[in-house]
């Protein structure tokens, strides 16, 4: 029997993650209160767990919150910001640090990270260390979905299903169906948008799957004449009316749960694992990837 590869360990450990950051989100700490107007960067995962935060804090009326790609953050004067929410699983993501340095001493910060070793501590005014979730495989589990939970009991949600969902989401049968299938299509509303993203950006990097994502009443706008036999549409959260019987008339498999959908996440976890394996994939070192995107600096002249 071979050895547990690093991704299967850390997603394996996401129940314990989660209640310890659900510790640490309730309470309280640097994480802006209610009221605030916040924008939330991230590069890749991170920057999906930032839009699912994003959804959830503005629909709780807890104050505006925008997600934006580090490389695309729009954080000028005029946009009114009260802080700056920054995700960063090591901390050295060139993105996040440029954006850090150029708000520093002028919009307050606070980094949410992995290493607190890291360039991201010295440029932010606040962090947030979540060292028992950092990970040694590129593909990110448990710290993205450790961040977002830390994020959600911050906001003042009780997690405890979400773990025990989790637990379940471990033990539930890996279909063979979702290993054999030749594309997925990952569909959500609100917060759970940011984890279809997510999922999807989970098949193509450990299993190099062919995956797209959409806000789920979207699909129906195009998206869904890509539906079709030996094919998967799996939607985090609730269908919205009609949808599984649309998709049904393609002969795509429809996939719902009714756990937390950030429990639902970590069994596509285990299917993009199941996928690699399949493939005879590395998942811990998927190709063209790195652990931490390091862009070299351009040279002054």
């Amino acid at each position: 029997m071979s050895e547990m590869s690093y991704m299967e360990q850390e997603l394996r450990s996401q129940p314990e993650t989660w209640r310890e950051a659900a510790r640490i989100g309730a309470t309280g700490g640097p994480l802006p209160k209610a009221g605030r107007r916040v924008a939330v960067v991230g590069c890749g995962t991170s920057w999906f767990m930032a839009q699912s935060y994003a959804a959830l804090r503005e629909s709780a009326g807890l104050g505006v919150t925008d997600p934006f790609p580090a490389s695309e953050a729009f954080l000028g004067t005029d946009r009114g910001y009260d802080a700056v929410v920054a995700i960063t699983r090591s901390g050295t993501t060139t993105e996040v640090l440029r954006v850090l340095d150029a708000v520093k001493g002028r919009i307050p910060t606070v980094t949410v990270l992995g290493d607190p070793d890291t360039p991201a501590v010295e440029l932010s005014d606040e962090t947030v260390a979540l060292p028992f979730a950092d990970e040694r495989s590129v593909v990110q589990t448990r710290f993205a979905t450790t961040a977002l939970t830390l994020l959600r009991a911050h906001l003042g949600e009780d997690v405890a299903r979400a773990v025990a969902d989790a637990e379940e989401a471990l033990a539930a049968p890996v279909e063979k169906e979702w290993v054999d299938a030749e594309q997925f299509a990952f569909l959500g509303t609100g917060w759970t948008y940011g984890l279809a993203n997510e999922a999807a950006l989970k098949m193509r990097e450990a299993s190099q799957s062919w995956t797209e994502s959409y806000p789920a009443m979207e699909y129906r706008h195009g998206p869904i004449s890509i539906a079709a036999p030996g094919r998967v549409t799996w939607l985090f959260g609730r269908a919205p009316e009609g949808l599984e019987g649309d998709v049904a008339r393609t002969g795509a498999r429809f996939v719902s749960h009714a756990r937390d959908p950030l429990a639902d996440l970590v069994l596509v976890q285990r299917v993009a694992l199941e996928r690699a394996r399949a493939r005879g994939l590395d998942p811990d070192s998927p190709r063209s990837l790195t652990r931490s995107v390091m862009l070299q600096e351009a040279a002054v002249s």
